[in-house]
């Protein structure tokens, strides 16, 4: 029932997440904020059960900042995304597994914008696009269509509006608003809420 969106553009990431907090057929709240910043310029997007997601992204956000206390640097997006998949695996193959979905979208200055997609079977995959949950299978043919690597923050803006236009007009459950971010060289900047309009 939950979304999360990621796009990547030459030199800044725009994420999207909704703002639902559901179980099972009630809304609980519609404010919920599924974002954890990890770092001046990574976030962790996460969806799934209701309290592995906030366990299991609070415990590598801790971690995260751990390491740049011990060590006086941060991690790189991509250190953080196989840290991150590390611990979804070892926690897999224990007696408490996490069921959660996460997007990882930070900026390195050395290697620029990097998103990386994982599923609670720490699988992985470094994306210029990725989508999570039953709104993926409405907009990632959008997104193929319409994606292209150089594409400007306000396109990249518009194409999340577009997916989120599909989701309103074919996806069954009403998801009204979406929290949007954009990750540069500057740090995390929140952008305006997507807001649709009732089916």
């Amino acid at each position: 029932m939950e979304y999360l969106i990621g796009i990547q553009g030459p030199d800044f990431i725009l994420v999207a997440a909704d703002t639902i907090c559901a179980h099972s057929i009630l809304q609980m709240k519609n404010d919920h904020d599924k974002m954890f910043k990890l770092s001046e310029k990574i976030l962790l997007l996460c969806v799934g059960e209701a309290g592995d997601t906030v366990q299991f992204a609070e415990y590598i956000q801790k971690n995260i900042q751990l390491y740049k206390i011990r060590n006086g640097y941060e991690l790189s997006p991509a250190a953080a995304a196989n840290f991150t998949r590390k611990n979804l695996a070892d926690y897999l193959r224990s007696r408490t597994p996490y069921h959660v979905n996460l997007l990882l979208a930070g900026y390195d200055e050395a290697d620029g914008p990097g998103l990386f997609y994982m599923d609670y079977l720490a699988a992985m995959a470094k994306a210029p696009f990725a989508a999570h949950g039953y709104g993926a299978h409405l907009t990632l043919s959008i997104l193929d269509q319409f994606y292209k690597p150089d594409l400007t923050r306000d396109e990249a803006v518009d194409l999340v509006k577009k997916c989120a236009d599909q989701l309103n007009k074919r996806f069954i459950l009403n998801l009204p608003s979406f929290q949007v971010r954009l990750i540069d060289k500057d740090g995390i900047h929140d952008l305006e809420k997507i807001t649709l309009g009732a089916k």
